[in-house]
């Protein structure tokens, strides 16, 4: 153990020598490590940390959840919208047949959308979403109440005109979200009561609805204001402990045609889309990405690891008379090479910590000015060391392997 820690602390002393006496051909050489690292952490750090905040709005939208509309979700460049368009809206009549006929759904709950200028006092904000859901929307899409209560039974039965807004509504109406509770705020002529401030969100990613610009509001207050049909109405079904989305999807599929009385030769006149698909064409984009940081950091690596080797190949020269001095003295073949893979090591992990640390620092630039966190993952610098410990042992096997073979006497005799 002793003789292992004494070779480690030699490897480590020789390569830090070497950055002393040779800095600009050292520093050149291990640039290419530095700018490898720094690719490949600075992709796979960025990468991770968006699909993160990608499947964490996706996890929003509902876990193991289908959304019942007339459109599909699918998208691409041969999409049908015409065909789409044509449908029959969503009922709320049809969200009582499908609590129940569906035996695999835990919550169901209907929403429509509009838009409206909310107002308080001489303070107005338009682009306001004014969204009608029923009593599990919540159970669905977990709504977080930072100031006030959410939604009762009581409100959603009796259909009164009270809501709870979002965080941006509560700032731009009221300064914060404490004032706003128990006011009231106008739209078109009508008023709301507050009950309650939802948390902030932040901006999603995958599109969807902004609650902290909006207004959620009993379906049936809402109901006696517009008409459904011509607010985006859809269904959303959450399914039961253990069950997957594509059995739920299969049995809504079922369901829906048994209650839009459907022959089985025509065409499904709805859609049921799964949230899970876009969860899955995330990981898809998101693995094209890093494949692509892998391709250009891996170039850099490649120079960096010619550097690397061509630095032991002079070292392995100037240290000849070294090499056979501690052969001569009972130095065995494989301390020798362990001695040069090690240096070798030491070399390129110095060159990735250089590399870390332009992505730590990258890191923090970022974060303040994109709207999610770069975090770097504790697995990522362990990919990352690991390179950079791989790369050292392959650029220094040849001229490790040579000054270990060296006869000690040519060695000793050598200038």
């Amino acid at each position: 153990m002793i003789k292992l820690l004494s070779i480690l602390w030699n490897s480590f002393r020789m390569a830090l020598q070497e950055l002393r006496v040779n800095k600009l051909s050292t520093f050149l050489s291990l640039f290419g490590i530095t700018i490898g690292i720094f690719c490949i952490i600075g992709v796979l750090a960025t990468v991770d940390s968006l699909e993160r905040k990608v499947q964490t709005d996706i996890k929003s939208l509902g876990n193991n959840t289908i959304y019942i509309d007339k459109w599909n979700y699918g998208g691409g460049p041969d999409y049908p919208w015409w065909k789409y368009l044509k449908r029959p809206a969503m009922k709320y009549e049809e969200l009582r047949f499908v609590k129940t006929k569906s035996q695999l759904a835990a919550f169901a709950a209907f929403f429509v959308s509009n838009n409206v200028s909310l107002s308080y006092e001489d303070n107005i904000l338009s682009g306001v979403g004014l969204y009608g859901i029923t009593n599990e929307f919540n159970s669905i899409q977990t709504i977080e109440i930072q100031e006030g209560r959410y939604l009762n039974e009581s409100d959603f039965v009796r259909g009164v005109p009270v809501g709870v807004i979002g965080n941006k509504v509560a700032e731009e109406l009221f300064g914060n979200a404490e004032k706003a509770v128990n006011k009231e705020v106008s739209y078109s002529g009508r008023k709301v009561y507050v009950v309650g401030v939802i948390k902030k969100q932040g901006q999603s990613f995958v599109g969807g609805y902004d609650y902290d610009q909006s207004v959620l509001v009993p379906y049936r207050y809402f109901a006696s204001i517009y008409n459904p049909d011509n607010s985006n109405p859809y269904i959303m079904v959450q399914g039961k402990q253990g069950i997957a989305s594509s059995a739920l999807q299969d049995e809504l599929n079922g369901v829906m045609r048994q209650i839009r009385k459907l022959s089985p030769q025509q065409e499904d006149n709805f859609s049921c889309n799964d949230v899970a698909m876009f969860s899955e064409q995330v990981k898809g984009f998101f693995g094209q990405v890093s494949t692509g940081g892998w391709f250009i950091a891996g170039l850099s690596l490649l120079v960096g690891a010619f550097g690397v080797a061509n630095i032991m190949f002079v070292t392995v020269r100037e240290r000849t008379s070294q090499i056979g001095l501690k052969k001569a003295i009972g130095a065995k073949r494989r301390t020798i090479l362990t001695e040069f893979l090690l240096e070798s090591a030491f070399l390129c992990i110095i060159g990735g910590l250089v590399g870390l640390g332009l992505v730590w620092i990258l890191s923090l630039v970022l974060s303040s000015v994109l709207p999610f966190p770069i975090f770097i993952a504790p697995n990522i610098v362990a990919l990352a060391l690991s390179i950079c410990i791989v790369l050292g042992i392959l650029a220094g096997i040849i001229p490790a392997s040579i000054a270990a073979k060296m006869d000690p006497v040519v060695a000793i005799r050598t200038k």
